[in-house]
């Protein structure tokens, strides 16, 4: 997780001082995914890993890490606090480890049949005041090494053991390569503790070697216990580290030295399957059939076994399984620094490896049956959480259901917070692979036959994005969070550039067209004859003399264009870093003139006077579909 101290931010106040309760937030802005609407959670300053347990008397518990420093710094440790209105208010804040004592971080919770809660973190019980790099010098940094212990609950959160109790974890090969030999061992741990009908599992990031990007070499492990279920004694109950040998998972063959964060979920058949972050551009992933013991070999983690690898940076990427049979993946739907490296500028720079963790997306996956067992499939993502600022980093949620409602934490490392989902957001990512269906609301242009399709018909007004706000007293801007969506099939005789498909410009160019690249591509331009934005879809997503079907969304909450074409929203490829793009915030609107040209190779078009939802994109591209064919998963 944890990134070199320069790269952390900065401290900023706390959001309520932890002896207090922190207030319910007032919805500031018209859209449930905005980070500012949701509720926070109390902390030092820094807060870390938000984590929560529904526990037996009906309360949330949450455990963070938490200081009055950056990350990293003298004093972190762990606290615990419960809400009752789920995750609106929250009592005070009781240590699970003071902060005058050695650095205690990154905390999880497991709650067990009978109501016991435990937390797992890691311990530098031996105070060691830094760490050597492989490289040379030395990282003051201690939060990230020493020992993984727990403590227990047994009043739902309202205290805490006094004692401490250590997870004896097994040596790997990594460990003894380290630069102390083993003596001293680097880890931490932020995936969710999984309990299993015979058994608890829970995971450990084994660091090799602290370097170039604080943990310059990394792989996943496991600890696992049976009688922990069962057994009142915290003395006697009994650890075994897996996998099997001593080299645990990595990246896939001829990929990089990290492989860290991993994230668990158990499938019907009793299969595990783990998901983990890297530096290459994609996740990896792998599958245990025998409780962890062995693992397929890694592979880049995809949206179906064998199809297109899912992007994603240097974050955590995590998986719940949720109460449907069905799972939730929380990632950031780019390619992080291996396309931004390619990408570099004249000067060799090329972007921070950690960055780019807004916005953040979910998908939906199912279960299929795969030749060893159960396997994952997954749906196109959707935006769940963003903030007006692109430098914000959300990172390290969790995954809250209760009486049908959906709910996660984040934090940006100076302040988390607890957000509701929208239901038809979570619906929607759930029903998707079965959706058939044409979305109608604020559809305000419908032609879909070819008497309709005139080379020129009356163009719908759509919402303005950024306006004057007469109600200010200063009369400055509103952000209106609009946007709109143009749906239409196309057939391009050839991919020649310069081709105009669509265009309700003015003479002065204020107004918006879809054109063709030389690319071979299709680019949206947005002029208010003020500004202009604009962004186009994927390399090779088109081919002449094909029918193609496309839905371009402007969505004004996170200002992101989006391209969704023949079901699948683009994200990049292999020539792109992002396959979404940003529009200015100030742009205030895409009308122009009162009729839109309409090119001879659109055969379908349909306008929205909102954004759709990528899983109403894709249900629209399967309503033409017969009702017996194929769909890929």
């Amino acid at each position: 997780m944890k990134l070199l101290p320069l790269l952390c931010l900065l401290p900023g106040l706390a959001v309520a001082a932890l002896g207090a309760t922190a207030p319910a937030a007032v919805p500031a802005i018209p859209d449930p995914r905005h980070l500012a609407n949701g509720w926070p959670i109390p902390s030092e300053g820094y807060a870390d890993q938000p984590y929560i347990v529904q526990t037996d008397d009906g309360a949330w518990l949450c455990a963070i890490t938490t200081g009055t420093g950056v990350e990293g710094a003298t004093g972190q440790h762990v606290v615990s606090m419960r809400s009752q209105d789920q995750g609106r208010t929250w009592a005070p804040a009781v240590d699970i480890e003071p902060a005058n004592g050695p650095e205690a971080s990154y905390v999880v919770l497991l709650k067990i049949p009978g109501g016991r809660v435990y937390a797992f973190y890691n311990h530098n019980t031996d105070r060691v005041p830094e760490v050597k790099r492989e490289d040379k010098g030395a990282y003051k940094r201690v939060d990230s090494l020493g020992h993984y212990v727990f403590k227990f609950s047994d009043d739902h959160g309202r205290s805490w053991s006094s004692q401490r109790y250590e997870v004896p974890i097994r040596e790997f090969a990594t460990d003894r390569a380290n630069i102390y030999g083993g003596s001293l061992r680097f880890f931490w741990n932020v995936g969710r503790p999984l309990l299993l009908p015979d058994a608890a599992l829970g995971v450990i990031h084994k660091v090799g070697a602290m370097g170039n990007g604080f943990f310059a070499q990394s792989e996943g492990a496991f600890w696992r216990s049976r009688n922990i279920l069962t057994e009142r004694d915290p003395a006697k109950i009994a650890f075994e580290t897996l996998p099997d040998g001593d080299v645990g998972l990595r990246t896939p063959t001829g990929g990089g030295r990290v492989a860290e964060e991993q994230s668990v979920v158990a499938l019907s058949d009793g299969s595990l399957y783990c998901v983990y972050r890297t530096v290459d551009g994609w996740p990896a992933c792998a599958y245990s059939r025998d409780g962890g013991h062995t693992w397929t070999a890694p592979a880049y983690a995809a949206y179906s076994p064998g199809g297109p690898r899912i992007k994603h940076p240097r974050a955590a990427n995590f998986v719940w399984k949720t109460g449907n049979g069905k799972f939730l993946y929380w990632f950031h739907n780019h390619g992080g620094a291996v396309i931004a490296q390619m990408q570099a500028d004249t000067t060799g720079r090329s972007g921070n490896p950690y960055d780019d963790r807004n916005p953040a997306w979910l998908i939906a996956g199912v279960e299929s049956d795969g030749p060893g067992g159960k396997v994952i499939h997954w749906s196109q993502p959707e935006i769940a959480l963003y903030d007006d600022d692109p430098f914000i980093r959300m990172s390290y949620p969790d995954l809250v259901e209760q009486g049908g409602k959906f709910f996660l934490t984040e934090t940006q490392k100076n302040i988390g917070r607890v957000h509701e989902l929208p239901a038809a957001l979570v619906d929607g990512l759930f029903n998707q692979f079965d959706n058939r269906s044409v979305a109608t609301a604020q559809r305000a242009l419908n032609l879909v036959t070819k008497a309709a399709l005139k080379p020129e018909v009356p163009m719908p007004a759509l919402p303005a994005l950024h306006t004057r706000d007469t109600r200010r007293p200063d009369h400055g801007d509103r952000d209106m969070r609009a946007g709109f969506s143009l749906d239409f099939t196309v057939q391009l005789d050839a991919l020649t550039p310069g081709q105009i498909l669509l265009d309700n410009r003015t003479a002065t160019g204020r107004g918006l067209h879809v054109v063709t690249t030389a690319a071979g591509t299709l680019r949206l331009v947005l002029n208010d004859g003020r500004e202009e934005s604009a962004w186009e879809c994927d390399r090779g997503a088109l081919a002449a003399g094909k029918t193609h079907h496309v839905v371009i969304t402007v969505d004004g909450g996170p200002k992101i264009i989006t391209f969704v074409v023949d079901g699948v929203l683009h994200d990049g490829g292999a020539e792109r870093q992002f396959g979404w793009g940003r529009f200015s915030p100030t742009l205030r609107s895409a009308n122009g003139a009162p009729t839109l040209q309409i090119a001879p190779s659109i055969r379908a078009l349909r306008v929205y006077t909102r954004a759709l939802r990528t899983s109403e994109a894709v249900g629209n591209y399967r309503a033409g579909l017969p009702a017996t064919a194929a769909v890929a998963k």
